[in-house]
């Protein structure tokens, strides 16, 4: 199953493509959407809608994942970061491509344990999961989006935890992280 993850935003929107298979991930591409600031708010949302339709069509994911976002009252750039994720939402839907959401806590507590983990130790995880250097913060975020969201593609254990696979998968690069440390 090839996995598109998107890290949503009007001026950097992160993307990353993993792929599902025999129970591990392989790493397939990353990248980012940057904006001009100086662009009115249409041509942003615009320039999303049409950057990631071209990438959904060169790609062909099987699902697509996209983190949620959290919006406080009366925060205007939690608003307009909705708009960015409701572009990336139509876009998948108008190209027929299965979308699901995913809360950030759960990104960070699936692919490092924690749900309150720092950005740069979620990048640090997806590194040694997928053994490469993503292109920005953006795109490791949207990998760990990808990776995340295929647990949550096929469902829920009865305890409410998801597949262990991911859980195995960080194990494994948290022991390859000690090793290195010893070094």
């Amino acid at each position: 199953m090839k996995i598109l993850g998107i890290d949503p935003g009007l001026r950097k929107t992160g993307w990353g493509i993993v792929a599902w298979k025999n129970n591990s991930f392989s790493y397939i591409n990353d990248g980012f959407f940057f904006q001009n600031d100086e662009l009115e708010l249409g041509q942003k949302l615009l320039r999303i809608f049409d950057r990631l339709s071209l990438l959904i069509k060169e790609t062909k994911p099987d699902l697509i994942g996209i983190e949620q976002t959290f919006v406080g009252s009366g925060n205007v750039s939690s608003l307009k970061l909705g708009m960015a994720r409701g572009i990336c939402i139509l876009t998948a839907a108008k190209l027929g491509v299965k979308t699901l959401e995913i809360q950030p806590k759960l990104v960070k507590k699936n692919i490092t344990g924690s749900g309150v983990a720092s950005k740069d130790q979620v990048n640090l995880m997806v590194k040694n999961i997928l053994n490469i250097v993503p292109k920005s913060e953006d795109s490791s975020d949207a990998l760990a989006v990808a990776m995340s969201i295929q647990s949550k593609s096929i469902g829920k254990l009865d305890n409410g935890e998801y597949s262990s696979k991911l859980d195995q998968a960080i194990a494994n690069a948290l022991e390859k992280e000690k090793i290195n440390m010893r070094k």
